[in-house]
């Protein structure tokens, strides 16, 4: 199966060459954009595996418009360019520039640097989705641990009977334990404020 790629060229015959060396090396262009497109919408809209940018200088505006897509339909993008000026490079890969690539395009080169690009990609969303999952873990565990402070002391519990109580909550409620936990903080919060008033 051929990769389904996004092409964004503000030169039009450029594109259009580059559209044909895709096709050319088994590559099918979903569509073909401007830097002024809203590539959101259109990645949000079409099924595509990479976004291939090319442009001499790319401008703030292509940068902006790369950080909006990484933010809402992330997909490995690719940018072909000429300037080389490190802060530059900085900006787009701040900006979810997956390869950067400068002296233009190689036809010869082109397969393996997509298949990078991807790969690169797909392990940097595996080290967000892990991070993310860390962070909820470490939530939970801090969460649990003050629900179960609250129960020891509410209902003079030790340790271990406070845990098997949340436990007990979240398998009965189909939760988990770190919701059960939440729950258990919030309405101590509104107990709380009650007894405030």
């Amino acid at each position: 199966m051929s990769l389904r790629i996004i092409l964004i060229d503000d030169d039009i015959s450029r594109a259009t060459f580059l559209t044909e060396t895709l096709a050319a090396a088994d590559y099918t262009v979903v569509a073909q954009l401007s830097a002024q497109d809203n590539l959101v919408e259109v990645v949000e809209r079409l099924d595509a595996d990479i976004v291939l940018v090319d442009m001499d200088n790319p401008a703030r505006d292509m940068l902006e418009n790369c950080a909006h897509m990484t933010a809402r339909a992330p997909h490995p993008i690719v940018l072909f360019t000429k300037q080389s000026d490190p802060q530059t490079i900085r900006d787009a890969v701040r900006a979810g520039v997956t390869a950067y690539i400068v002296d233009g395009i190689d036809a010869q080169r082109l397969k393996p640097i997509l298949d990078v690009a991807i790969a690169q990609f797909k392990e940097h969303q595996k080290l967000l989705a892990d991070l993310d999952d860390t962070r909820t873990r470490l939530a939970d565990r801090r969460d649990i641990d003050r629900a179960k402070a609250i129960l020891m002391r509410l209902k003079q519990l030790d340790e271990n009977a406070a845990y098997a109580l949340l436990r007990k909550n979240a398998m009965a409620k189909r939760i988990t334990l770190g919701e059960a936990a939440r729950t258990v903080l919030a309405a101590a919060e509104l107990l709380d404020h009650q007894g405030e008033h």
